[in-house]
């Protein structure tokens, strides 16, 4: 049976390449211990960026300021309850943790960022997907590009923070392609439900989403702020929460 709309998931696949790429780069960033000092803040910096200048202002245009908050901060609380009550995400926040008896430096960290990192990629996937079938031909081009501009900072800041928050490079890079992958995922289901199912409802799970990747970014600064200082962590961090910004902000501007 011939998949439906070949030519669509030319795209999601783009945005897949780029969003690996972004993550490879992040790893081979993070591969000295000097350079990890600079990456890592900057990794969480840019998921600031992305969830602040990003995910949150694209829900305030489809839904309003006021319930795009609140699943922002709905997204916020689920991750404070499962740290608290079911997995402990940022343990290395505890008053009592031991520093240097960590295996990683931001142990914890993997499943969850893993878990809203594939979600916002199935989002990013279903999106693009979606646009070829129905958009004007500006958006169906605007959409991919703006996608793909956003892949790259968002593959940096996944492979730089899950290569310090699990033990062996390989592994990160498992992650990783599992995590972006669902682009790819997310455009094959975007072109075979979209019709029946409609764009509307993925407001609330990239709401979600971007309180989850807002929490593990203010954690992961944290944790630098702890172990090196608040100017180097904050500068880092401050450079690419800029940098997202100005490519997700720019990316709109250029492309509306």
């Amino acid at each position: 049976m011939s998949f439906p709309h070949t030519s669509g998931i030319l795209l999601p696949a783009l945005a897949t390449a780029v969003g690996l790429a972004g993550a490879a780069l992040g790893l081979w960033l993070t591969g000295m211990r000097r350079r990890a000092r600079v990456v890592v803040p900057f990794s969480a910096g840019v998921l600031l960026g992305v969830a602040l200048f990003g995910l949150l202002p694209e829900l305030a245009v489809e839904m309003g300021w006021a319930p795009s908050l609140a699943l922002f901060a709905a997204g916020y609380a689920l991750l404070i309850a499962i740290d608290r009550y079911v997995y402990p995400v940022c343990p290395t926040c505890a008053h009592d943790h031991d520093h240097q008896a960590c295996a990683t430096e931001l142990h914890g960290f993997a499943g969850p960022l893993v878990a809203a990192a594939a979600l916002h990629c199935f989002l990013d996937g279903w999106s693009v997907a979606t646009a070829q079938l129905a958009a004007p031909l500006g958006l169906r081009v605007a959409v991919p590009l703006a996608v793909a501009l956003h892949k790259l900072p968002e593959g940096i800041a996944l492979g730089g923070i899950l290569r310090v928050s699990v033990k062996s490079r390989a592994t990160a890079m498992g992650w990783c392609v599992l995590a972006e992958g669902t682009t790819l995922v997310g455009g094959a289901f975007g072109l075979l439900m979209a019709p029946h199912l409609g764009t509307g409802w993925i407001t609330y799970p990239l709401g979600i989403a971007a309180g989850w990747l807002f929490y593990l970014g203010y954690h992961a600064v944290h944790e630098e702020w702890k172990r090196r200082g608040a100017a180097p962590a904050f500068f880092s961090a401050l450079t690419g929460v800029a940098g997202a910004a100005a490519i997700q902000r720019g990316a709109e501007a250029l492309f509306r």
